[in-house]
């Protein structure tokens, strides 16, 4: 097949540190080079890929100061998908609502992974478009009252080799948070459960900028550097390194997160998630065998001693046979054969 595949600007692909949509695009573009389809991605120019690679600016727009539109980059990069559309069997975006009215003019089908969530205005565009074909990352993920034109889920997926296994946790025992410093994330909540279980918490993410000022005022009176420590915008290495020294990585989210990947991050390196039964969270985590799925921070803490005794070994082996790269691109090319015959 001829594809294209449409990512973001905002981050490089794959992304510096982080950026989740960025990272799925990067796994699922190159392996489909490597089962032998002719891919383009349209990206920023500083992404690395296996893909032929057509970019309307030479770095992610995050890194560029000098950007203070963003929009108009992505809207030069749709049309320029757009007007090549007949070169490709079909198109894959994954920037959300801002395709759907270039896809709805041209003959070559497109397809969109749904990576985010639904607003009260652009619910209304979705309503609109709501034939084309949608990708859910989560059955949690789908709002059934909008009517979309739903054609598959497809789970994201890791590279389980770039995960080291780690057989047993670090010691002194820690627990872990990676995410973005944003009240959705939940950094305060994995903060009260730490402290209330008695253990260390090693946390790490990126700040954004609207999200400064809550850094500020809620999550760093909490961080002492001693029980609470914060690690920064950690490389990849060091993630999996903190993910896999952890006895158990804290989920707290408090909003319907579609997926979340940082739980098959941590239990790809064998460590159990205690997550919010939010969103996806159910649909991610093997209750009781690979983590648990809670609905209390008071929960959480109770299960923290009996996460702790989980069977390592299981949780990688599920990421693996679940969560891999080659099982998202296999049900990838399932969904393109579902809009091509």
């Amino acid at each position: 097949m001829r594809i294209a595949q449409i990512s973001p600007l905002w981050e490089r692909v794959p992304p510096f540190r982080y950026g989740g949509i960025e990272l799925v695009v990067q796994l699922l573009t190159d392996e489909l080079v490597r089962r032998g389809h002719e891919v383009t991605l349209f990206a920023s120019g500083d992404s690395i890929t296996k893909a032929k690679l057509h970019s309307v600016h030479d770095k992610a727009i995050r890194l560029d100061p000098t950007v203070k539109e963003p929009l108009v980059y992505e809207q030069m990069m749709l049309a320029d998908v757009y007007q090549k559309a007949h070169h490709f069997d079909i198109i894959h975006s994954h920037v959300g609502a801002s395709a759907l009215g270039y896809a709805s003019f041209v003959k070559t089908p497109s397809v969109h992974t749904m990576h985010g969530v639904f607003t009260r205005d652009n619910e209304k565009i979705f309503r609109h478009f709501s034939w084309q074909p949608f990708i859910s990352i989560s059955e949690a993920q789908r709002e059934p009252r909008l009517g979309l034109n739903y054609i598959h889920t497809v789970y994201n997926g890791i590279d389980t080799s770039a995960y080291k296994f780690q057989p047993e946790p670090t010691q002194p025992a820690y627990i872990a948070f990676v995410g973005r410093f944003s009240p959705e994330k939940g950094p305060v909540e994995a903060i009260k459960v730490a402290r209330a279980a008695g253990l260390p918490l090693k946390m790490a993410g990126k700040i954004d900028v609207v999200d400064r000022e809550y850094y500020q005022q809620e999550v760093e009176p909490l961080i002492d550097g001693e029980q609470v420590q914060y690690l920064g915008e950690v490389s990849h290495e060091d993630k999996v390194k903190l993910l896999g020294g952890a006895t158990v990585t804290l989920f707290p989210i408090t909003w319907r997160e579609p997926f979340g990947l940082v739980m098959i991050e941590s239990m790809a390196t064998g460590t159990p998630v205690i997550g919010m039964g939010l969103g996806a969270v159910p649909e991610v985590i093997a209750h009781g065998k690979t983590g648990f799925v809670c609905h209390s921070l008071e929960k959480m803490i109770e299960v923290i001693p009996e996460a702790m005794k989980l069977d390592r070994q299981t949780c990688r082996e599920y990421v693996v046979s679940r969560f891999s790269v080659k099982s998202m691109t296999d049900e990838y090319e399932r969904a393109y054969n579902m809009v091509l015959k």
